[in-house]
């Protein structure tokens, strides 16, 4: 029996990784001090005796007595909402916050995969993105407190792999959806649906011709797994390669809730990505990992699960 060490285990893919580890019989120990988690996320867990939960915040020094075999670092603000909000707290989580979950890998020689994200490319000028391109960030902009936490937390983990040699592995995740986001999570998806469901006008930014691809959350979780388990140490890209127009979205959500209502366009915010889409070539070589679950199957299991909220 594995023990599997997750931070930021009551968001949105941190509760969903601590199912999937103890359906298969692993023992899960969670930290959260539900910043932006959510407890009713964990809630049906915490009748199971393999599953843990530590209420604390990962930038205080943090003591373990359990070993550890892997560790799965997903604690952080990610929607636009939480870090513009909390942008201090953004920056000490991907800092302070990592290395203390880093010396906590090196003290228990475990596997530690941190959860990077499809921001630190920015406003690429690299279309569809490799894990070879830099990105094009602005660090004083809106944006750069997420970017740039995530892209120190991504040259910290590579500096521990190399002067403690810590058996890292870093997943850049793309645009993830499904049910447990939150309704005021901020992101495309949700404003939608539950814009739809509430019978509101939909909320565009710019013209909505900016693309996104979707990936909807088994299949990430899929992924994140089947990099854990490989011996790959470079940055993997983790999302859906097919792309999507913002207006397109609003379309297909519209014909799925039987909603006609009007848009209404507002200001595209400063330094929004025009363009995201994964390169996935390496997943599929290095992981033999690519989505299988159409835009259209996960929304109507997105869709259910706000309208049983």
């Amino acid at each position: 029996m594995k023990n599997i060490l997750i931070t930021g285990v009551a968001g949105f893919i941190g509760s969903h990784l601590a199912d999937y580890f103890l359906n298969r019989g692993c023992k899960v120990i969670g930290i959260d001090n539900y910043l932006t988690g959510n407890f009713n996320n964990i809630k049906h867990l915490t009748s199971n005796p393999n599953f843990k939960i530590i209420v604390e915040d990962i930038c205080n020094k943090l003591t373990i007595a359990d070993e550890i075999d892997y560790i799965l670092h997903f604690a952080s603000p990610a929607s636009p909402s939480d870090y513009l909000n909390y942008p201090i707290k953004t920056l000490r989580t991907g800092s302070l916050g990592t290395e203390n979950i880093l010396q906590i890998a090196v003290e228990k020689k475990s596997t530690i995969l941190v959860a990077s994200t499809s921001e630190i490319y920015g406003d690429p000028k690299e279309h569809p993105q490799k894990e070879t391109y830099y990105g094009n960030v602005n660090p004083i902009g809106p944006r750069g407190v997420y970017d740039e936490a995530k892209r120190y937390l991504e040259a910290l983990t590579t500096a521990y792999k190399n002067v403690e040699n810590l058996d890292i592995r870093i997943a850049r995740i793309f645009n993830t959806y499904g049910p447990r986001m939150r309704k005021n999570d901020g992101r495309a998806i949700p404003n939608f649906i539950n814009q739809a469901l509430n019978k509101r006008k939909f909320t565009v930014y710019g013209d909505g011709s900016q693309t996104r691809s979707f990936c909807y959350i088994d299949d990430t979780i899929n992924g994140i797994v089947k990099l854990l388990k490989s011996n790959y140490s470079l940055p993997v890209n983790i999302g859906n390669p097919k792309e999507n127009s913002i207006i397109e979205l609003v379309n297909l959500i519209s014909k799925l809730t039987h909603n006609e209502n009007n848009i209404i366009y507002c200001d595209l915010p400063k330094n929004d990505p025009k363009v995201r889409r994964p390169c996935i070539n390496i997943a599929l070589k290095k992981l033999n990992w690519k989505p299988k679950i159409e835009l259209i199957d996960g929304l109507k299991k997105t869709i259910l699960f706000y309208e049983n909220q």
